[in-house]
């Protein structure tokens, strides 16, 4: 097998791992090779889809503070976000958005030239910086165009890691698969940077990109590493329907109205302060319950969906502020929100769970961080606000990337393990030229989502979430997925095959959670555990590997200031 070798090996090339990648290079200017490992190039990343906002508090002299961002992040969690670490991230937020300026991101700008912060959901203040909506893109285009001014940085654009290696209990690379050929390599490293994203098309309705699978969550659980938290999967409120498009928090931020059949600002009737502008576990739930309730509305294929109404706002705002939005809605659905409402439901969008990592991003694995969506830091508990998880991004793909970097700078690297190096090419070769499939892998794919769907979506119950996990788990005991195509070059038939066993992977730690999780908190909304339960569930869970399934152990939740009180918006 072929080997690369480098310092720090970042795995991903979303907006986390593209920061991790340049602090990496500013840090070891000149001493440290940074590879960066990528399914795909970093201008597909799925974090090139953000549209709304990245929060930070830019003008304390206008009302907002680090304090009120902070309690803001804190409630929203449900309490369940570690406190130290939200401080930490409030505080760094603002010093990234200035940093990207600093390397040419086009912020958009008030009438007095400086950069424009919008609501939304859960924010006291307006605090997400944005560059009309399309945020992502403007985002992923500066910080690669910052990459490609390090020569240390290397980008190993369309390679599939399945693989991390350790060896005396230290990182020591990863196994990736070249897709252009099919051949697998060893990227040696010193230390490692984890920056995969979200778990993503688990779910059929859902705002990724159909890239987006929980690789990263999958390799760290195999290689001994707990997620944390993964019960908790947040549902946007507004999903296009039938596509699945997000439709951006920043319509309601800039004044959109949610409505049902009947034409009804229902919002405030479940949040009488904050409307439509409430956080998402909210906003979602109120909305399946308005469907369930017989206030929605269906397509001629008989899809639930409610209304968003963009035509109470000036023209002009959604012309120059919801640019792409419009676009998305006349290319995609034939419809022009500046003259009729726009057909949306709650759509599987983000993932609070992950890799379990300290206040610095460290795994239990010495050598290797994780930042971004792929890990649990925490600072988003039981249900993430809108245009936090940009700015996570960027303040722990800093702090990772520079760690790593020295980590590389002041040790020596470790030999992977031969034998796991030898497995894990049997492995993937075993799949490529062995027989053919028994079950049509695409076809479990659906099945999988199809479970999730159902079983484990915006309301939960014990005895639908119990029949999920037997249906999982019955899924992989007949699997013995294998591989029609034969071939070696971008053979994505292949590449399907390695997601699923990750997708399996996952949505098994996933359910097992959410069963385990006997009450109701953020994003987690159990029917038959409707209270959130303090005194015995104020904790994270954490899900272990083990022989025959999985164990969980449970973490403390760090409390700096606010203790839990009743969520009211």
């Amino acid at each position: 097998m072929e080997r690369i070798e480098c310092d720090v090996a970042v795995i991903g090339s979303g907006l986390a791992g593209l920061r991790a990648a340049i602090e990496a290079a500013r840090t070891g200017r000149g001493k440290v090779r940074v590879a960066v490992v990528t399914k795909t190039q970093p201008m597909r990343s799925h974090s090139v889809s953000a549209e709304g906002g990245t929060a930070a508090v830019l003008y304390p002299e206008e009302g907002d503070s680090f304090e009120s961002h902070i309690w803001d992040t804190v409630k929203g969690s449900d309490f369940l976000a570690d406190q130290d670490a939200v401080e930490r991230y409030v505080s760094l937020a603002p010093l990234e958005i200035i940093q990207l300026e600093h390397w040419g991101m086009p912020w958009s700008r008030r009438k007095d030239g400086k950069i424009a912060q919008r609501y939304f959901g859960g924010q006291s203040y307006p605090r997400a910086c944005y560059a009309e909506d399309r945020v992502g893109f403007y985002e992923m285009s500066t910080l690669y165009d910052t990459c490609l001014k390090y020569d240390e940085i290397v980008f190993y654009d369309e390679w599939y890691a399945t693989k991390i290696l350790k060896n005396n209990g230290r990182f020591a690379g990863v196994v990736a698969m070249n897709l252009k050929n099919g051949e697998p390599a060893v990227f040696s490293a010193k230390a490692g940077v984890l920056a995969t994203g979200g778990a993503g098309r688990i779910y059929s309705f859902a705002t990724f990109g159909h890239s987006s699978t929980p690789d990263g969550y999958a390799i760290a659980f195999r290689a001994g590493m707990p997620l944390k938290d993964m019960e908790f999967v947040q549902f946007h409120p507004t999903g296009l329907v039938p596509s699945g498009i997000l439709i951006t928090e920043a319509s309601r931020g800039e004044g959109g109205i949610l409505r049902n059949k009947n034409g009804e600002r229902f919002m405030e009737r479940y949040a009488p302060k904050a409307k439509d502008l409430a956080p998402r576990d909210i906003v979602s739930r109120a909305m399946v319950t308005e469907i369930r309730e017989g206030r929605g509305l269906k397509t001629e294929d008989g899809e639930d969906y409610l209304l968003l109404d963009l035509t109470v706002l000036e023209p002009e705002i959604v012309k120059k502020r919801l640019t792409s939005i419009r676009e998305i809605c006349i290319r995609t659905a034939n419809i022009d929100p500046l003259n009729e409402p726009i057909p949306v439901r709650p759509v599987a969008h983000y993932y609070m769970g992950g890799v379990d990592v300290n206040i610095d991003g460290a795994t239990e694995l010495p050598g290797l961080w994780a930042a971004g969506e792929v890990s649990c830091v925490s600072i988003n508990g039981a249900n993430r606000l809108g245009s936090n998880s940009t700015s996570e991004c960027l303040v722990w793909g800093r702090i990772t990337g520079e760690l790593a970097a020295r980590f590389a700078m002041t040790h020596q690297p470790v030999e992977p393990v031969k034998e796991d190096v030898e497995l894990e090419e049997r492995r993937i070769f075993d799949k490529l030229l062995g027989p053919a499939p028994r079950l049509n892998p695409y076809n479990v794919k659906r099945e999988i989502q199809s479970i999730m769907e159902r079983h484990f979506h915006v309301f939960r119950e014990q005895e639908s979430m119990e029949e999920g996990l037997r249906k999982l788990r019955n899924l992989r005991a007949e699997m013995e997925l294998g591989v029609e195509d034969k071939s070696r070059y971008y053979n994505t038939n292949l590449m399907n095959v390695l997601e699923i066993e990750c997708m399996i992977d996952v949505c098994e730690v996933i359910g097992a959670a959410a069963v385990h999780r006997r009450e109701s908190r953020g994003a987690h909304a159990r029917v038959d555990y409707p209270k959130r339960d303090d005194e015995n569930w104020l904790n994270h869970i954490l899900a272990y590997r083990v022989v025959g399934g999985i164990e969980f152990a449970y973490k403390q939740v760090v409390l700096t200031k606010y203790k839990p009180v009743e969520r009211t918006y």
